[in-house]
C-alpha cells in the first residue's frame, strides 16, 4: 500500500524517504505533498527521531487541488547506523479544516484522535543510500553481510592507523626531549672544563710571580 492508498486525503511521494548517507554532511529528501479533495487540509509530520531531522514545513495547509514540498534534511551523523539499517519512520497526518483558517492558527488538537473528526495517516520509511563508484547511489538495505564486514575492516584500519600515528608522534617527542637533555648536558660539561682550565691557567701565572726572585 502506498501513502497516496493509505490517505485518501493527500498524496505523499516519495513512498520511502531516501537520503545520501555520507558521514559528516547533510542530506535531504524532498516530499510532495498533493491535496486530492475540494477542500482544505492541513497537515503535521511526525518522526520517531526528530533531533535527527529537520522538517520544514513539519506543519501546513494545503488549498484544494493544490500541493506543496517539504524538505526534510537529515542532520550531520558522525558514525554509521548499526548494519547499514534505518529503523526510523515518519508519519504524516492529514484532515480537513475551515477555508479560512491559518496555519498559525491551528488548535493543538487538531490532530488528536478523539472521534470528533476524520484524521488520515501514512506511514514512510526511511532509507539510507550510499555513493557508489559509478558515482550513482548505492542503497544500504541492499548490502551483503561481505560489504558491511568490510566497511567494518576499513573503519578498524583507519582506527589503528590513527592510533600508530600518535604512537609516532609520542614517540618524536620523546627522542627530542632526549636529545635537548644531550645537548644540555654536552654544554654544561665543555664550559666547566673551559673554566677549569682558565683557573689552573690564572693559578699557574700566580704561582710563577710569587715564586720569582726580587731584582732589587
Amino acid at each position: 500500500m502506498t501513502a497516496a492508498d493509505a490517505n485518501h486525503l493527500i498524496s505523499v511521494q516519495p513512498n520511502d524517504l531516501k537520503f545520501l548517507f555520507e558521514l559528516d554532511k547533510l542530506s535531504f529528501c524532498d516530499l510532495h505533498v498533493m491535496n486530492n479533495t475540494d477542500n482544505h487540509v492541513a497537515f503535521k509530520i511526525k518522526t520517531t527521531s526528530p533531533k535527527k531531522y529537520f522538517v520544514r514545513p513539519n506543519t501546513g495547509i494545503v488549498m484544494p487541488r493544490d500541493s506543496c514540498i517539504i524538505r526534510v534534511t537529515l542532520q550531520a551523523q558522525s558514525e554509521y547506523p548499526p548494519d547499514m539499517q534505518c529503523k526510523d519512520k515518519f508519519l504524516v497526518q492529514s484532515t480537513i479544516v475551515p477555508p479560512d483558517t491559518d496555519v498559525d492558527d491551528l488548535p493543538a488538537d487538531t490532530f488528536n484522535k478523539d472521534g470528533s473528526k476524520e484524521i488520515k495517516e501514512c506511514k514512510l520509511k526511511v532509507l539510507y543510500e550510499s555513493p557508489s563508484e559509478d558515482g550513482g547511489l548505492k542503497s544500504f538495505t541492499s548490502q551483503t553481510p561481505d560489504a558491511n564486514s568490510t566497511i567494518q575492516h576499513l573503519k578498524d584500519e583507519r582506527d589503528a592507523a590513527v592510533r600508530q600515528t600518535v604512537q609516532l608522534q609520542q614517540e618524536l617527542d620523546f627522542l627530542k626531549r632526549q636529545r635537548k637533555r644531550r645537548n644540555d648536558s654536552g654544554f654544561s660539561f665543555v664550559f666547566a672544563s673551559f673554566v677549569a682550565l682558565i683557573g689552573i691557567m690564572v693559578g699557574y701565572l700566580l704561582n710563577r710571580s710569587f715564586a720569582s726572585p726580587s731584582t732589587e
